[in-house]
């Protein structure tokens, strides 16, 4: 297996910072963006991102650069109708469509819905993100398999990937051919390799250098295979993991590199990113309530199919809503919390819901 060169957390993490205080000006202060965050793909680069693992994983309470997933609340309760959710969206619309969620939400018909509804709506909404991946990945498959023999190499996958970059595809192919050096600068360098020791994690035994279509998946989606989600998990420890010993302290996890803090909204903001993540870790992510996220807890963390975990989501979602704290979720406190469950807000969230029901 290749060694792996990657940029070490902090630069990748200043980077992303550079880039952002370039981007905001003088509004500067808080935690490097979150460049997973943003999903939106452009026309012009849409194919050619569709053959790169993706930064953004719909369904994963964490992103694979470390941050935690600001839409995941979203994402398992709207499923594959997130984006008709959007700010731009007519209110009353958007309070309808959220009525109709409620009521195949609420599988008894009681007008309530308890954490065991809700667990069972968040496998369901988790299982369409799956669906929507492998229908993504039939696409991305045959753009990287030209010759359509169901399988690729990773020659023909770098080809393809280098020619996204700009690269000339005939030269590159060329240059391959004759074992040539590429002469790539160092970051493309350093992706390649790191996509390189990606490809051969999701090469299942006995490991042939070629991919199908479902060892394609698992490449570009390492929550489809439980052994590239433990890939997966490991990486993210590794970055997390300040003194190499395969586990995690709530000081490890909220104390990624910040910028220089130049104002008061900037302190806030880093105040909120801390008191996020800590509540994540003593909350979630430490199960055995030890102090510390070993390996195991962060794999099962991270597996978007474990139903303890949707169980635990589904008790998390109802309490924020929960204000006569009688457990459960009724139609006018979702209403009222529409932004948190759908990222818009709703005017007149109450007038006529039991009319509108």
């Amino acid at each position: 297996m290749a060694v792996q060169r990657r940029l070490d957390w902090q630069s990748l993490l200043a980077v992303s910072l550079f880039l952002w205080i370039l981007l905001m000006g003088t509004h500067v202060g808080a935690r490097p963006a979150n460049m997973s965050a943003s999903k939106d793909k452009s026309a012009a680069n849409k194919d050619d991102n569709e053959i790169l693992p993706p930064d953004h994983l719909n369904g994963m309470k964490m992103e694979l650069d470390g941050h935690l997933n600001k839409d995941f609340h979203q994402e398992v309760f709207l499923g594959k109708d997130m984006e008709e959710f959007d700010e731009d969206s007519e209110p009353r619309r958007n309070r309808k469509k959220l009525i109709d969620i409620f009521a195949k939400v609420d599988f008894n018909r009681d007008h309530s819905v308890s954490a065991k509804e809700m667990q069972r709506w968040i496998m369901e909404k988790t299982e369409e993100h799956f669906q929507e991946a492998m229908k993504e990945n039939k696409n991305s498959f045959h753009a990287v398999d030209p010759d359509g023999d169901g399988h690729v190499t990773w020659d023909e996958y770098r080809i393809r990937f280098l020619a996204s970059k700009g690269f000339n595809e005939k030269e590159i192919a060329e240059k391959i051919k004759n074992n040539e050096d590429l002469k790539l600068d160092e970051e493309t360098q350093e992706v390649l390799e790191s996509l390189k020791d990606r490809w051969f994690q999701a090469d299942n035994p006995p490991a042939d250098q070629l991919l199908n279509e479902q060892e394609f998946l698992s490449f570009l989606h390492p929550e489809h295979s439980r052994g590239m989600l433990k890939y997966m998990v490991k990486e993210i420890m590794r970055d997390l993991d300040q003194d190499g010993d395969q586990k995690l302290t709530v000081s490890e996890f909220i104390s990624l590199p910040v910028g220089t803090v130049v104002n008061q909204q900037g302190q806030e903001m880093d105040d909120d990113w801390v008191r996020e993540r800590r509540k994540e870790f003593e909350d979630v992510m430490d199960s055995d309530r030890n102090g510390i996220v070993t390996m195991e807890e962060l794999e099962e963390y991270m597996d978007p199919m474990n139903e303890h975990n949707a169980l635990n989501e589904a008790k998390q979602m109802i309490a924020v809503a929960d204000e006569n704290q009688n457990h459960n979720l009724e139609l006018d406190e979702i209403l009222k919390y529409s932004e948190y469950f759908t990222g818009s807000k709703l005017m007149d969230y109450a007038r006529n819901v039991h009319e509108e029901f």
